[in-house]
């Protein structure tokens, strides 16, 4: 995983297509956290309890809100932005 400084918007992060699957766990963040997609794979989200969606879209993750990304191919960038 490739973590770039904060823009004015975020923090803009790669995850690579060889990332372990073990990096890729359940967490949950402290703050509110907005996420948009920077380029287009099939690598899906998913909050607990819940059917994975593509992420193709804004997402909006609450705060304290387990969450995890389950790997697809090619890489996946997206745009950070805590609220």
């Amino acid at each position: 995983m490739e973590s770039l400084p904060y823009t004015e918007k975020g923090e803009i992060r790669t995850f690579t297509q060889d990332i372990s699957e073990e990096e890729l766990v359940w967490h949950r963040d402290r703050e509110d956290r907005i996420i948009d997609p920077l380029s287009l794979t099939d690598w899906k989200f998913q909050f607990d309890n819940e059917t994975p969606v593509s992420i193709t879209r804004l997402l909006f993750i609450p705060k304290n809100t387990y969450h995890r990304l389950i790997k697809g191919t090619g890489d996946l960038t997206i745009k950070v932005e805590k609220l």
